[in-house]
């Protein structure tokens, strides 16, 4: 009850009743802590009122010197009222906002507590009384962190209620209670004219959801970094193969642990054929996950449409979806998220539900976020076995540069003492046969292992020669006095497939040609020979093959004995000249050329 009055009247109405009591007149008692009286207990606000008679004949007055004080005093139950003066009442804003707003407060979602400058609770709220399961009687003189029995400060602030008292200035900090419950707290001081402050308005709001997502997003990106984190020592002793399933083992134990995902599908795009192939999947019916799909907005499910938009796509309900294809039988609701490196779609992952709205938009964020890290965990694998098979490529090639000249070398040799024990020594030729097919073999299985360790598919796009299908398994001989360019042709031809032989000069070509099981698709020599000229090896090779495949090579502008124009008269193919110093597309365009001219087609 509410008191204004004058010097000359005395005015009485009820506006709130403390503790939900209310007062016909000021006559009548009360029964409160202070026991029962005969006269209504009345606070007059203000030290300085003079009270009207009839007040001091009809209540036991109690003066308090504000409105805090008053507060205070309410909270101690056993109070009727409060007066105060018409002069002071615009002053008294604060208690009767207060007063007026109890019910308000005690409905807040948030507690509201005063506390004085030792942290004690002079009053708090429905919420906090419920938060603490104490009633307003107990928990009033209770420390503030007893009544939360003794939370863990986690900041900012860790003195939150001594700073707002001594900067004048509000202040935050965060509260874990028992396990999983978190509270986030504001205190603001209480100004009483220029007086220091000395109680604290603090609201408390539970934020142990907001804190717990939060917890979880960190718990999903440090695990999205440990899909495919491996230590050098690992990374040396694991095969490709070890590595996928580690980094697939990773993701479904994420997934389930932490997610809370049990039906998922992952597929990584295939950026040439737009095609989705499986990576995993776990509760999905097998024919579901061999289904072809392909990244198009349409006729492809789901994960087509999120592949080919780049959008993640919530389905609430399966039954109601016109772009859902069943991914197990019962699915009520999927969701579906694309993966995405570099604003480049690279997959999609895709998770499902038996129950209807079983998925969120915090279940959406969660998944885009880990979504996010996998896509990088794939790239970093595939960059790993990328850098692998590019290592291993180039080891390969080492050694077979090693070992090609030097073979090269051997098939010389023995090609040139075939030729003297042909007619005299058949048991020679034999053996010197047999030594030719063996080099040629080393350098054939050298090849084959090249292959099966760094196989297409992991050779990086950037360094993977172009195919040349017309060019696989083309026999070249390349005859040249230069080591260097003999070498050079191993290099760039036998990328492309080309089984590559080599010789010094004209006559050492004409018997490896003469003694070669298979004959050569294509022979490359230099116009000037340490032997012959380009026109005379032409002429010699036509006593033992024909047609003859001859490319000739020249410096611009040189010619000697007019080579060139002779061998061209001679039936030298018109694209059979490469120029010094030539690309390779120069190069390889020139064999296709030849192997075209003279009907040859790539074996399969």
């Amino acid at each position: 009850m509410l008191f204004g009055a004058t010097n000359a009247d005395f005015h009485c109405s009820v506006v709130v009743a403390p503790k939900g009591r209310t007062y016909n007149s000021p006559t009548r008692c009360t029964e409160g802590k202070f026991g029962v009286t005969d006269k209504p207990k009345i606070l007059c606000l203000g030290p300085d009122v003079n009270l009207p008679e009839e007040l001091l004949r009809a209540a036991q007055v109690s003066l308090v010197n504000n409105p805090l004080d008053a507060l205070k005093s309410l909270s101690d139950g056993g109070v009727a009222g409060v007066f105060v003066s018409c002069n002071d009442l615009l002053n008294a804003g604060n208690i009767s906002s207060i007063l007026q707003s109890e019910q308000i407060l005690d409905g807040l979602p948030d507690g509201v507590v005063l506390l004085d400058c030792d942290n004690k609770i002079i009053w708090a709220n429905r919420r906090l009384l419920d938060w603490t399961s104490m009633s307003q009687e107990d928990i009033v003189g209770q420390g503030f962190y007893t009544a939360l029995k003794g939370p863990e400060i986690l900041g900012p602030d860790f003195c939150p209620f001594h700073s707002a008292l001594a900067t004048r200035r509000p202040s935050t900090s965060s509260l874990r209670v028992h396990e999983n419950q978190y509270f986030q707290t504001h205190a603001a001081p209480v100004f009483e004219g220029d007086a220091e402050p000395s109680h604290l308005i603090v609201t408390v709001r539970d934020n142990t959801v907001e804190m717990l997502q939060r917890q979880k997003l960190a718990a999903i990106h440090k695990a999205g970094i440990a899909l495919a984190d491996l230590t050098p020592g690992e990374i040396y002793e694991m095969e490709v193969e070890d590595r996928i399933e580690l980094l697939k083992s990773n993701i479904l134990h994420y997934t389930q642990d932490l997610l809370k995902f049990d039906v998922v599908e992952i597929r990584l795009l295939d950026q040439q054929s737009g095609e989705l192939a499986p990576l995993l999947s776990m509760g999905i019916d097998d024919e579901a996950a061999n289904r072809p799909l392909f990244a198009r907005p349409t006729d492809n499910g789901v994960t087509g449409f999120v592949a080919a938009t780049g959008q993640s796509y919530l389905c609430e309900d399966v039954s109601e979806d016109p772009l859902y294809i069943e991914g197990f039988k019962g699915a009520r609701s999927s969701l579906t998220v694309p993966l995405i490196l570099h604003d480049q779609v690279i997959g999609s992952f895709n998770v499902e539900s038996p129950e209807s709205q079983a998925f969120t938009e915090s279940d959406l964020q969660f998944l885009e976020i880990f979504a996010r890290d996998l896509a990088v965990s794939l790239n970093t694998l595939e960059l790993l076995v990328a850098q692998k098979a590019e290592a291993t490529q180039e080891s390969v090639e080492a050694i077979h540069s090693a070992v090609a000249l030097p073979i090269d070398e051997i098939l010389n040799e023995a090609v040139n003492v075939m030729e003297r024990y042909i007619g005299h020594e058949p048991h020679v030729v034999d053996r010197l046969h047999r030594i030719l097919r063996n080099a040629r073999d080393i350098k054939r299985v050298i090849q084959k292992v090249g292959q099966t360790m760094t196989p297409i598919q992991v050779v990086p796009a950037s360094t993977r020669a172009e195919a040349r299908p017309m060019l696989v398994n083309r026999r070249v001989l390349v005859v040249d006095a230069d080591d260097s360019v003999r070498n050079d042709a191993h290099a760039l031809l036998e990328k492309y497939g080309c089984d590559v032989e080599t010789a010094h000069e004209g006559g050492e070509a004409i018997m490896m040609v003469r003694n070669c099981d298979e004959e050569y698709d294509a022979i490359i020599a230099d116009i000037r020979l340490p032997d012959l000229s380009g026109y005379e090896l032409l002429v010699r090779l036509r006593d033992v093959i024909d047609p003859v495949p001859l490319i000739l090579m020249t410096s611009f502008g040189y010619d000697p004995g007019h080579s060139i124009v002779k061998a061209r008269q001679s039936g030298l193919h018109a694209k059979a000249v490469l120029y010094k110093p030539f690309r390779l597309d120069q190069l390889v365009q020139t064999v296709e050329a030849i192997l075209e001219a003279n009907g040859k087609v790539a074996s399969t």
